[in-house]
C-alpha cells in the first residue's frame, strides 16, 4: 500500500467512529496526476444520494501532458462502495447525527483507494484535550529518553 495523501486536520477537527475503504471512478489523466502526488483531500467531503456515494471538493490536478480529455480539477467522483455499506452509513447518518470526510488516498494492487470515515465534529473544548494529551505524551518522551543516558 502507497499512501498518496493524509487528511492530517481530520483526526484533529472530528472523531472517528468507523472507517470504510472505496474505490474511485477516475479518468486516465487523473490517475497520472495522482502517480506524480498532486492530489488533495483536505476540503473535500461525501456525500450520499440516491443510495450512491460521491466525493466533493477532492483537488486533482490537471495533468500537463495530457492531449485528449482533461476533467476539472476539483469535480464531483463517484466512490464505489457496496451497497450494504452504502445503507449502513446511511442509517449511522441519519440515526447518529455523523458526517463522512476522506481520511487517506492511497494505493492498493494499482487501484487508487480512498478511506472514509464516519465522524463527529469535536468542540473546542475537545481539541484542546487532544492538545494537552499530545504534549505530555511528547514530554513524557523526552524525560524517557534524559533518563537512559
Amino acid at each position: 500500500m502507497y499512501i498518496i495523501t493524509v487528511n492530517k486536520k481530520a483526526r484533529f477537527n472530528y472523531e472517528i467512529f468507523e472507517t470504510f475503504e472505496a474505490g474511485l471512478v477516475l479518468t486516465g489523466s487523473e490517475i497520472k496526476s495522482i502517480r506524480n502526488n498532486e492530489a488533495s483531500i483536505n476540503e473535500a467531503f461525501v456525500i450520499l444520494k440516491k443510495n450512491e456515494a460521491y466525493i466533493i471538493n477532492m483537488v486533482i490536478a490537471k495533468y500537463k501532458f495530457a492531449t485528449s480529455y482533461v476533467p476539472d480539477a476539483d469535480r464531483t467522483r463517484k466512490l464505489l462502495l457496496h451497497r450494504r455499506e452504502i445503507k449502513k452509513i446511511m442509517q449511522k447518518i441519519k440515526l447518529e447525527k455523523l458526517t463522512v470526510i476522506p481520511l487517506k488516498l492511497y494505493f492498493k494492487h494499482n487501484y487508487v483507494k480512498v478511506e472514509i470515515g464516519l465522524a463527529r465534529g469535536k468542540k473546542l473544548f475537545d481539541k484542546r484535550e487532544a492538545i494537552k494529551e499530545r504534549d505530555n505524551e511528547r514530554y513524557r518522551l523526552q524525560q524517557n529518553k534524559t533518563r537512559g543516558r
